[in-house]
């Protein structure tokens, strides 16, 4: 069978890979130069099943309405005429109940522990390299108040058997030796051993040679004009210079872009972009440096050590499609980094970049087929993508190819938002 995806991310190039070790003629088609240059190219590089739960919590709008007033914010919202983005804000308040949050919390955990399984084999298989680490993920609490509320994290992860370690600061200076040159900053951690970090745009590169070698054609600078349609099926992608690509069956893998694609088809996907930002400096001083990553939870930001460089990572800015990089949500990355890291890398040297994470009001990715016979999405992972993408992509595969998956996966589809 030829399979066409389209999108050329890391969930896009994740899902090539599983098609064609599953012995399918695969094309990807990218609007960029190469792989993994949009939402994968700076993100935060955390692999985290332990961190996989949906925004839409019990507590959420009034925590949110909190975050709205803070100098260093992590939720930004710019008052936009969109009904789009308010419909998906009112599906998203929908979710904030303990019934949704169980629900949504065990679809995405489900997935991302699979996710993590399915990486790993594939390092095992390929010994493909990206920076990647397997040293776990600390929280990290700088106030007694927020302490007081690990239970409640602990009792999801008790409830989904995620292994955990509650820290005191002597136990967090241990997972993290540089603390201690900030001793007295934090009052306490939450240590999940199990997740990873990785360089997410450089494991989507490699992972992309090695599709070539299976075979894979990969299209770049290709734009997308449209699908066209005959009767329940896709007869082709028309691109943006008129040409039509015809295949057996199509992947939309477009991350943000996905909805405004399939919308001329009938199909709603309630995705929505959320702007994050990351900054990303060389490495100063080893011993001075996170070992893995840190999870600031004051200003919800992300330090994870890449080989010899320190990503920082955070901020959920509901601005559109806008990629203006601003400058606040700068001094909120070097606000956590220099709080928790002074001395572990240079911040004059470090880049700025921002990205669109595509996400649903549940916080779960929409993986799977349509009601049009052969086409399926992958999308919607928000800040989950680099931590979903392998689990999403062997479950996409498995689908396409007629195969029983070796996860539920009826639950991720489309057609569970018009129930």
């Amino acid at each position: 069978m030829h399979v066409m995806i389209l999108g050329g991310g890391v969930v896009g190039v994740t899902s090539a890979y599983y098609l064609a070790r599953a012995g399918h003629r695969v094309t990807v088609l990218e609007r960029q130069p190469g792989a993994g240059l949009e939402t994968s190219f700076a993100n935060a590089g955390q692999v985290s099943p332990g961190y996989s739960a949906p925004w839409a919590a019990p507590g959420i709008p009034v925590k949110a309405m909190k975050w709205l007033m803070m100098r260093h914010r992590p939720l930004v919202l710019w008052p936009r005429l969109e009904p789009r983005l308010y419909g998906w804000l009112a599906r998203m308040l929908a979710n904030c109940t303990e019934e949704a949050y169980r629900r949504n919390k065990g679809r995405m955990v489900r997935l991302a522990e699979y996710s993590r399984d399915m990486l790993r084999d594939l390092r095992a298989e390929t010994g493909i390299a990206y920076d990647h680490r397997e040293k776990g993920t600390l929280q990290l609490f700088r106030t007694a108040k927020q302490l007081d509320h690990v239970g409640d994290d602990t009792r999801v992860l008790d409830a989904y058997g995620v292994p955990y370690e509650v820290l005191d600061p002597a136990g967090c200076i241990a997972a993290e030796p540089a603390l201690s040159r900030v001793a007295g900053t934090v009052v306490g951690g939450l240590r999940l051993p199990g997740d990873e970090t990785g360089d997410a745009h450089l494991f989507t590169t490699a992972l992309a040679a090695l599709c070539e070698g299976l075979g894979v054609t990969f299209r770049y600078g290709t734009g997308i004009a449209g699908l066209e349609r005959e009767g329940d099926r896709i007869a082709a992608v028309v691109l943006a210079d008129g040409t039509r690509l015809e295949a057996d069956a199509y992947v939309a893998a477009l991350g943000s872009f996905t909805p405004a694609l399939l919308r001329p088809l009938g199909i709603a996907l309630p995705v929505y972009p959320v702007k994050g930002y990351s900054l990303t400096l060389p490495v100063t001083d080893p011993e001075a440096a996170p070992v893995s990553t840190v999870m600031d939870e004051t200003y919800k930001v992300g330090i994870t050590r890449l080989g010899d460089r320190i990503r920082v990572g955070g901020t959920a800015e509901l601005a559109g499609f806008s990629s203006v990089l601003r400058q606040p949500r700068r001094e909120t990355l070097e606000r956590s980094i220099s709080d928790l890291f002074p001395a572990g890398g240079d911040l004059g040297r470090a880049t700025f970049w921002t990205g669109l994470r595509p996400m649903t009001p549940d916080g779960t990715p929409i993986v799977g087929g349509t009601r049009i016979g052969n086409l399926y999405t992958n999308t919607g992972h928000g800040t989950l993508g680099w931590t979903m993408a392998c689990g999403s992509g062997r479950l996409l595969a498995d689908l396409v190819s007629g195969r029983t998956p070796e996860i539920a996966g009826d639950d991720l589809t489309v057609e569970r938002y018009a129930a």
